[in-house]
């Protein structure tokens, strides 16, 4: 009897096809790569080409590059050189690319550059067609933010509290050196007093410099310290006070930068491995999403939200002609300030401030029955009424400015006598007679975002909020592996955020 062979398919590798496929082929229906090159296919590109130079050598198609750095950024490839590979490798960017093969370079540089002054029109292209289909809503919007760490050197920094130091250092050597040339000038060649060195600059330190060496330099008794002194400041300090400034310019009011991405300010990220608390170079970049699509971008260089929220609707309002109708957010960004802005656009708020949270909680409430705002207000005598009943009168009106320049305007009001008071120590801590500030108009703010929280609809979009523009993060984050930008400088991490964003849109239309 014979042995059964195993039968098998048959294998030639040198096998020539009648009828070749083609890539079109091979690529299924309903392909994120399809998705990709439809909806790229219906956008303007000519912002685009205006990047272009008439003359010179023929260009790789825009249109095409779009394509296979935004499919890049949909399958999680972010690098330039795997991009140029995979347009020899992959069936879908060769499909893309119709069989180019543009090199990493030239990938790299229309990411970076040609693609500086369109990209952010391409979104808002994609946002609209996403729109016109249904599948989001620009009028409402959940905004929220996030830390992504910069591509720079975590070892490299400046600190804004590292140079007020070195220069406060700077004024009392300066100082201690006047004090001796005062003490050893000869009477009629006595030295004024010291300058004020409260705040100094390069002709500031120039000036005391040239004066100190006059006074001190031909003199053969000095004491040997100061003239050694004299001479490490005449040599370092009008260096190191220009260094200090161009610091300075650089931070634009920031508390730090990375040397190697000066755009790049410390921050602490969720990503802590070592659980110390360690800050990183990185950004903050805000979004407003709807049903997880981006809606709108922008990238910050200061860590906290509250700050941010006037550019990002100033950003909203130059991408689509006007503000948001409605507005979902956290309490990171309930500040007066926010809530004044928002009512001044129009924007229905569904923002929660600081303590909104907390306030929900009955415990909370009974365990502060003291505070500034159980006080029962006298509107017909501009007075409270302490929790002993006595009266606190109105002192004055304090202008206090934020960090942004928003002026607020605080009413205080003052007890009379809580000397004898047997709540003393109780109802508030100071020594003096207790004085309350009352901020009328973010209290009525508040008031009217406390409402509005409340009514049915802000529980429901409250609830929204959470699963929509938080999951985008977590996606991005998480799912696709973007936690680090590979570009340098806020203008270039513009377009890689954007290019996330644009990726992010046609993945979740793709799903």
């Amino acid at each position: 009897m014979a042995l059964k062979r195993p039968v098998f398919k048959p294998y030639i590798q040198q096998q020539i096809l009648a009828l070749p496929p083609t890539l079109e082929e091979l690529i299924p229906q309903g392909h994120p790569v399809r998705v990709v090159n439809e909806v790229i296919n219906r956008l303007n590109i000519e912002p685009l080409l205006e990047a272009y130079n008439i003359r010179g050598s023929s260009s790789y198609h825009p249109q095409m590059l779009l394509k296979v750095v935004v499919y890049g950024y949909v399958t999680n490839n972010y690098s330039s050189r795997k991009l140029a590979a995979a347009c020899k490798e992959s069936i879908y960017l060769m499909w893309l690319s119709a069989m180019s093969y543009p090199d990493h370079n030239t990938i790299n540089r229309f990411r970076g550059v040609r693609l500086k002054n369109a990209l952010r029109s391409v979104f808002e292209d994609v946002v609209k067609l996403l729109a016109e289909e249904g599948l989001l809503s620009i009028e409402e919007v959940n905004t929220d933010g996030t830390k992504i760490e910069a591509n720079a050197n975590k070892y490299t920094f400046v600190w804004k509290k590292s140079i007020a130091t070195n220069k406060e250092k700077m004024a009392r050597q300066l100082t201690e050196i006047w004090t001796y040339a005062q003490q050893v000038a000869a009477e009629e060649d006595k030295m004024p007093e010291p300058p004020d060195f409260t705040s100094i600059d390069s002709e500031k330190i120039k000036a005391t410099v040239d004066q100190l060496n006059e006074k001190l330099a031909g003199k053969e008794d000095i004491d040997k310290k100061i003239k050694n002194k004299l001479k490490y400041v005449t040599k370092n300090y009008p260096v190191n006070i220009a260094k200090y400034e161009q610091q300075e310019a650089i931070l634009e009011g920031r508390n730090s930068y990375s040397k190697t991405d000066k755009d790049a300010t410390f921050m602490r990220m969720k990503e802590d491995h070592m659980k110390n608390g360690q800050l990183k170079p990185g950004y903050n970049v805000q979004i407003s999403t709807s049903n997880q699509f981006i809606v709108n971008y922008t990238i910050h260089s200061n860590p906290t939200d509250t700050n941010t929220l006037s550019t990002h609707l100033t950003q909203h309002e130059a991408s689509f002609g006007k503000a948001p109708e409605v507005l979902i957010a956290d309490a990171g960004y309930g500040s007066e300030e926010n809530y004044t802005l928002l009512e001044q656009k129009g924007t229905i708020a569904f923002v929660k401030y600081g303590m909104f949270d907390k306030e929900q909680n009955e415990n909370y409430n009974s365990k502060h029955p003291f505070a500034a705002n159980k006080l029962f207000y006298n509107q017909e005598k501009d007075c409270y009424i302490c929790p002993m009943g006595q009266q606190m009168n109105y002192i004055g009106t304090s202008i206090k400015r934020t960090s942004t320049g928003f002026e607020q305007t605080v009413r205080r009001y003052q007890a009379g006598n809580c000397a004898n008071c047997p709540m003393n120590g109780a109802c508030h801590k100071s020594k003096a007679n207790r004085i309350i500030e009352i901020n009328e108009n973010l209290n009525r703010l508040k008031q009217k975002a406390h409402e509005r929280l409340n009514s049915e609809e802000g529980i429901e979009r409250r609830k929204k909020r959470c699963f929509d523009v938080e999951p985008v993060f977590g996606n991005i984050k998480q799912n696709h592996g973007f936690k680090r930008f590979m570009l340098r400088g806020k203008e270039k991490v513009e377009i890689e955020w954007g290019l996330v964003a644009i990726a992010q849109n046609l993945r979740k239309k793709a799903a």
